[in-house]
């Protein structure tokens, strides 16, 4: 099995290394950064006084963490493509999934992190003449997301591994590689292997930047 391994990797390596997890990284990256903004904008659309805005924003996060992201996969790669008026790739219709997943998750905990807030912070900054928005973009949010940085590592860890599930479209991230390398060399398990190593390799590097990040930000305070 080792010698397997070993001829599997010197000669598709670069299927493995450089196309899987080029597309692994990037998918996890696009994911996090729209997540993100989408996540800011749906805590504070739920956190509005407009009713009907918060009702739509309290029901988009209810749905979607009450159905499977393979099934949100699903319904982004068929039906982004029809919404908008212009072609896009199979790989940014399944990034628009992910992203709208990761943003609902993560409008939660931008939620708690801005409730961790002193009040009087926005006391402060209103008495000082900022407008709502103004300190919300300012004073609240900078805060909101220093405190929820351990909650942004861990989602940025988590999709890197749910990025497993967008190989049922064939997009070219790592799970993609084993499907295309097992065709080829009909071995497995030897292939599951490497897709296993590497996902290991790529979790443990990141949790070791978020936690040298998280680290400084502390030694900052």
């Amino acid at each position: 099995m080792l010698k397997n391994i070993v001829m599997i990797m010197s000669k598709y390596w670069k299927v493995f290394l450089l196309t899987g997890v080029g597309y692994t990284l990037l998918l996890s990256a696009l994911t996090v950064f729209f997540g993100t903004i989408l996540g800011i904008l749906i805590c504070l659309g739920r956190m509005s006084k407009v009713k009907i805005l918060k009702g739509f924003c309290s029901t988009i996060v209810d749905i979607i963490r009450g159905t499977p992201m393979l099934l949100q996969i699903y319904v982004g790669y068929f039906l982004v493509p029809k919404l908008l008026p212009f072609q896009v790739s199979e790989f940014a219709a399944v990034t628009v999934a992910f992203a709208i997943n990761s943003g609902c998750y993560l409008s939660e905990a931008f939620r708690s992190g801005i409730q961790a807030v002193d009040r009087g912070q926005m006391e402060a900054a209103r008495s000082l003449g900022l407008t709502y928005s103004q300190a919300m973009k300012n004073v609240i949010l900078p805060q909101a997301i220093k405190n929820i940085l351990p909650a942004l590592g861990n989602e940025f860890i988590m999709i890197t591994k749910d990025t497993s599930l967008a190989s049922t479209f064939f997009i070219g991230e790592v799970m993609t590689s084993y499907l295309k390398v097992k065709g080829i060399t009909y071995l497995t398990m030897e292939c599951l292997i490497i897709v296993a190593v590497i996902y290991y390799v790529l979790t443990k590097v990141l949790s070791f930047i978020i936690g040298k990040l998280e680290r400084r930000l502390r030694t900052s305070d």
